[in-house]
């Protein structure tokens, strides 16, 4: 999309703040409008809670997010519409045109998510967007996010991931996501956060920064779910929610839409106090219901049931496969797993091999690790399944579909994002190679 490598050079926020100016956006405008989504994972279906409360709260709605699942427009959304090929066009080349001028001036050289951060920001503006969500791409120290200087973000849960750049302890981690919040602001952290409780407490002390966690200062209860949707009840401050209801499928998904609830109402009575709490309500109840995102334990086929999962952390496998059991049952699954080769194959399979007995092993067309490489580590973690290797991820799909229709078997394929859509889209009539993912 942009002619600027991946990454940048080094940390950028110098670079990317003069790359704002340049561009002529209000920053000012912009904080005021924001909120943003840090965490290793849920952020995805976090942010689409929040952009769809807040648009079934009729406030014009932008939602940033990354990465894209079938086309590189899903990640700038106004009101639920991703952006359309002319304004993308028009917006790219405005910032390569800054881009260009400023790396004359001797800057640092940009990175392409520095570039679609700007795009975003521009893009939402002019709009003229009420309400934005910023999803953090890595941490929250360096990340573009923090120019946004929002004063209400959130930690949606927090997993080794990216160690080189956000530490090797959970610890570490969890502060350089906090980063993203600005200084008197509000941080909203997940479930998984609470024995972090002590640390990040003394760590956002002195920023005057709030810290709110979720079952702890954000009550959750009677959850229930189903095949195709969950409830529960959801107390905050002088907020009694009772019977939320949410498509999105998973216990972590609860998690999810109590921090989206809480971050909007966090926004809304800092920016709009006085407002109709029943409006409110309403508007929760409605966004909640509302909301998709697509690639977590998403039913992609009827017959046979067949679920992709774009986890690929070990706590992100870890909760999908617990969910996974609860809501459709623990037998008769084919397992089609592929792993990137820059991931940790030997632990995500030590995950999820020991569950299924019938594996498929493959190779995503996108960074995939040679089938035969995860077959040995399937046969390691699991010596009694049966294990078969499929050289593509259309063989995959071939042999999989016919073995869940001969033995009237469901299907699930986990082990990455790459995997998981390449799948979705070929069992769909499409091509991989098609796919962009940036």
């Amino acid at each position: 999309m942009f002619d600027v490598p991946k990454y940048g050079d080094g940390v950028g926020l110098a670079r990317m703040a003069d790359l704002l100016d340049a561009i002529a956006v209000d920053r000012a405008r912009l904080r005021r409008a924001s909120v943003v989504v840090t965490g290793s994972n849920g952020k995805g279906s976090t942010a689409a809670f929040c952009a769809s409360i807040a648009h079934a709260y009729r406030l014009r709605t932008g939602l940033f997010t990354s990465p894209h699942l079938h086309r590189f427009n899903e990640r700038f959304q106004v009101d639920g519409a991703p952006i359309d090929d002319d304004t993308l066009a028009r917006l790219k080349l405005r910032i390569e045109a800054a881009i260009a001028e400023l790396s004359q001036r001797g800057h640092e050289k940009f990175g392409a998510y520095e570039a679609m951060f700007a795009l975003a920001c521009l893009h939402f503006q002019e709009s003229s967007c009420d309400f934005a969500v910023f999803e953090a791409g890595i941490g929250g120290r360096y990340d573009p996010v923090r120019l946004v200087g929002a004063l209400c973000t959130c930690v949606t849960s927090v997993d080794y991931e990216h160690v080189e750049l956000l530490g090797n302890s959970l610890d570490l981690i969890v502060s350089d996501k906090s980063d993203a919040c600005a200084a008197g602001g509000t941080i909203v952290y997940g479930e998984n956060c609470r024995s972090l409780r002590p640390h990040i407490m003394e760590y956002n002390r002195y920023r005057e920064i709030t810290s709110l966690f979720v079952r702890d200062d954000i009550t959750i209860s009677n959850e229930a779910v189903s095949t195709t949707s969950q409830h529960f009840d959801l107390q905050f401050e002088d907020c009694d929610f009772r019977f939320l209801e949410t498509n999105l499928l998973g216990a972590f998904q609860i998690n999810n839409a109590a921090i989206a609830v809480t971050l909007f109402l966090l926004w809304l009575r800092r920016t709009r106090p006085g407002e109709a709490a029943a409006d409110i309500e309403a508007a929760v109840r409605s966004g909640l219901r509302a909301a998709r995102w697509p690639g977590r334990l998403e039913v992609i086929q009827r017959e046979p049931l067949t679920l992709i999962d774009v986890g690929h952390t070990p706590d992100g496998i870890r909760q999908s496969l617990a969910n996974l059991k609860a809501i459709h049952g623990a037998d008769d699954w084919i397992l089609v797993v592929g792993i990137s080769f820059d991931k940790k194959a030997d632990e995500i399979i030590a995950l999820l091999a020991p569950s299924f007995d019938s594996i498929i092993c493959t190779a995503a067309h996108h960074k995939g690790a040679s089938a035969a490489s995860i077959a040995a580590s399937v046969q390691k973690a699991n010596p009694d399944a049966e294990v078969q290797i499929a050289a593509t991820i259309e063989d995959a799909v071939s042999i999989s579909q016919r073995l869940a229709a001969s033995r009237k078997q469901k299907i699930y394929v986990a082990g990455g994002l790459f995997l998981a859509i390449e799948y979705a889209t070929i069992a769909g009539g499409g091509r991989a190679q098609d796919l962009d993912f940036f």
